[in-house]
C-alpha cells in the first residue's frame, strides 16, 4: 500500500551522497511534519548513494512513521530523482527540498497559503549564503535561462517547491529538466507564485554543483527546453459523446 495517499503534502528530498546530513534531516523535518499546517509526510529518494546514505535513510524511516524511502540501484540524477517520488507521490501535493538543507522545512509554511490558488509555489533564495563563484554562476545561468523561457521566474534553482501533483505528474521530465520545473508547468498553463524563502550555509557534505553542471549544462538544456516547448502538446476536451 502507498502510505502517501493518506496525506495533503509529500515532500520530496532527493540524495546523494549526504551521509553527514542525515542525522540533521531527520531532526529538521521529523519537527516540521509535526509541526505542519496540512498533514505531510518526507519521501527521500536515495539515487544511488555510494556512501552510508541509504542505511542511514532506512533506519530514519523505521523511526518516523511519517518518513519513508525509496532507492535505485544506481545513480540516476537529480531529475530522476524527483521525477520518481512524483510517480510515486500520490497526496494532492508534491513538495521539494535539498538534503544540504539550505533551505528551512518550517518555511514550507511561507508557500503553503498560496497552494490553492497557484499550480506551482516555490521559493526566492534571500541573503544568499553561497560562495561569490556560485553566486555568479547561479546569477548567469538565470539571466540566460530567462532570456530563452520568458518564464519570469527570478530563482528556479531554489530547491523549496510546492506543486499540484496531477501538473506535476505530466510534466514531460529529461535529464536536466528539475531547472525548469516552473516553466514546464506553464506550458500547462499552470500559474506561478514566488516566495522569499531563507537560506543558509551548508553545514555537513560537499556539494554536487561544479563549472559543468552550474553553468554549461544549463545552458545546453536551455535550447532543449526552447525545442520542447515549441513541440509540446497541450488541449482541452470541450465535450465528450463516449457513453
Amino acid at each position: 500500500m502507498n502510505s502517501t495517499k493518506d496525506y495533503d503534502l509529500t515532500i520530496i528530498v532527493p540524495v546523494y551522497n549526504e551521509e553527514e546530513n542525515i542525522n540533521k534531516l531527520e531532526k529538521e523535518l521529523s519537527e516540521y511534519v509535526c509541526s505542519s499546517s496540512v498533514k505531510t509526510c518526507i519521501l527521500f529518494v536515495d539515487d544511488g548513494s555510494k556512501d552510508q546514505s541509504k542505511t542511514l535513510i532506512q533506519e530514519v524511516c523505521q523511526r518516523n512513521r511519517h518518513l519513508f524511502y525509496i532507492s535505485f540501484a544506481r545513480n540516476c540524477g537529480l531529475s530522476a530523482a524527483i521525477k520518481a517520488g512524483i510517480d510515486i507521490a500520490q497526496s494532492s501535493f508534491v513538495g521539494y527540498i535539498d538534503a544540504d538543507l539550505q533551505t528551512a522545512p518550517k518555511d514550507f509554511e511561507l508557500l503553503l497559503p498560496y497552494r490553492n490558488e497557484y499550480e506551482i509555489v516555490m521559493g526566492i533564495r534571500t541573503g544568499r549564503k553561497d560562495s561569490l563563484g556560485k553566486k555568479l554562476s547561479s546569477k548567469i545561468a538565470n539571466s540566460f535561462r530567462r532570456m530563452m523561457t520568458n518564464d519570469g521566474i527570478e530563482d528556479t534553482g531554489c530547491p523549496l517547491k510546492i506543486i499540484h501533483t496531477e501538473y506535476a505528474k505530466r510534466i514531460p521530465m529529461f535529464t536536466g529538466m528539475h531547472r525548469f520545473l516552473p516553466a514546464l508547468l506553464q506550458l500547462q498553463h499552470g500559474r506561478v507564485k514566488q516566495v522569499p524563502v531563507r537560506h543558509f550555509e551548508r553545514t555537513a557534505g560537499q556539494s554536487k554543483f561544479h563549472l559543468w553542471n552550474r553553468l554549461v549544462s544549463p545552458f545546453m538544456d536551455c535550447f532543449a527546453f526552447r525545442w520542447m516547448k515549441k513541440r509540446y502538446i497541450n488541449y482541452t476536451i470541450e465535450k465528450e459523446g463516449i457513453n
